[in-house]
């Protein structure tokens, strides 16, 4: 094998294909470089696509000693050893670390120091969005950068200048019928490393010439049709939520299969069937969060295999059920009337101490009085529905504050 993923590594930012949108002149990232005055910074995004490249390039850019580590194996002692070399001279050094999204707390209570000192700069890359995994003491000392799959002209400018440079520099004349050029790019599914490394192999078996048939039995099935990393995180959790949402049980068990398939993180799947089951399902059936929450506990534990069957039991489960949206609407609108300036004093009958706080269960279990400022009496954040429980709930408070006020009329009568 040539090893043309490593020999073609762009050592330049003039020569990363892709990625304008962090890397055009006007981008933040750019401008942060231009002035030699980067911070602390993740990059995520699906493989293949240059997160490990680009650290590499900002660190030659910015003549940073560069560290490389991976959080599955890396020693803490190791880091503090790089960094302690550096105290007291002119270098600041870089430190990237691969699988950020895998670093323990132990690992970023380490990280700490070194980010609030800048006596390093602090790197990461991650297939998934690091900052799920990540302390708050971490995220807010550091910026979020995603890469996003290469497009198919993307890969074909990789593949021309990987032809041209094994022609130029290994002196190896590459015959490729333009139907497998064309395989080469769509089943890459946008990651280049793949490309490179199936380019490597057709070139590797000595064959005369690369033809589609070729690449195909060595990569049988395109990346995109079968386990991509970047599909199943990015578009498969997708389709999965929504065909949750639009109660669709035999959609919802194909895209779990394929995110299963895929190898997907069940804990990942998990986390956001917990999300749905109360932005989308919430009091219309409170149990569902009952059972995304023990899902995610028992996947946590188990893994797989057998945890496809506890997803499916929970997906099957709240695909089924009634839907809502209300508590998401009502906390979204409590939430922007706030931010609009919203805030008002809290009644002076429920601060604490007060003597004039009414106890319900003095009074039965309820009692009108105040509890929000009288600009805000007419206010409605919750606009709840009569699906499922949420219609027993509904009856539940009007019975509950209805009862008062007809106690309240009696009273007046007499």
């Amino acid at each position: 094998m040539l090893n043309l993923a490593s020999l073609l590594r762009p050592t330049a930012l003039e020569d990363f294909i892709a990625q304008e949108h962090i890397l055009s002149p006007q981008s933040t990232l750019l401008k942060m470089l231009k002035n030699n005055a980067l911070a602390h910074c993740f990059f995520y995004g699906p493989p293949g696509v240059g997160k490990t490249t680009l650290a590499q390039i900002i660190a030659e850019t910015l003549n940073k000693p560069f560290a490389s580590y991976n959080a599955t194996s890396f020693k803490i002692e190791e880091l503090r050893q790089f960094v302690k070399g550096y105290e007291g001279s002119l270098y600041q050094p870089l430190v990237f670390i691969d699988e950020v999204h895998r670093l323990n707390r132990a690992q970023q209570e380490v990280l700490l120091p070194i980010m609030e000192s800048y006596s390093a700069i602090v790197c990461g890359a991650s297939t998934y969005n690091p900052f799920i995994s990540l302390t708050n003491a971490i995220r807010s000392r550091s910026f979020l950068f995603e890469l996003k799959p290469l497009t198919n002209q993307s890969l074909n400018k990789i593949l021309t200048r990987a032809l041209a440079y094994i022609e130029s520099h290994l002196c190896i004349k590459v015959q490729i019928t333009q139907e497998a050029q064309t395989y080469l790019i769509t089943s890459s599914a946008g990651d280049a490393r793949a490309l490179l490394n199936l380019l490597d192999a057709g070139i590797s078996t000595g064959e005369d010439e690369i033809t589609l048939e070729l690449l195909q039995s060595l990569r049988p099935f395109a990346l995109h049709d079968g386990a991509s990393e970047a599909e199943s995180h990015y578009s498969l959790i997708s389709a999965l939520i929504k065909s949750i949402r639009g109660s669709d049980i035999e959609a919802s068990i194909y895209y779990l299969a394929r995110l299963v398939s895929a190898n997907e993180n069940p804990e990942f799947i998990a986390r956001r069937l917990v999300i749905l089951a109360s932005e989308d399902i919430g009091n219309a059936n409170p149990n569902a969060l009952n059972l995304a929450t023990s899902t995610l506990l028992a996947v946590g534990k188990i893994g797989y295999p057998e945890s496809r069957i506890i997803l499916s039991q929970c997906v099957i489960y709240l695909a089924s059920s009634p839907k809502s949206n209300t508590a998401y609407k009502a906390i979204n609108q409590a939430m922007e009337a706030i931010k609009n300036g919203l805030i008002l004093e809290v009644p002076e009958n429920i601060m604490p101490h007060s003597t004039n706080y009414l106890y319900p269960h003095e009074f039965g279990g309820y009692v009108e009085q105040n509890y929000l400022s009288e600009e805000l009496k007419d206010i409605h954040f919750v606009e709840t529905t009569t699906k499922g429980f949420e219609k027993t709930l509904n009856e539940w408070h009007t019975k509950i504050t209805q009862k008062d006020k007809q106690d309240m009329d009696k009273t007046d009568e007499n």
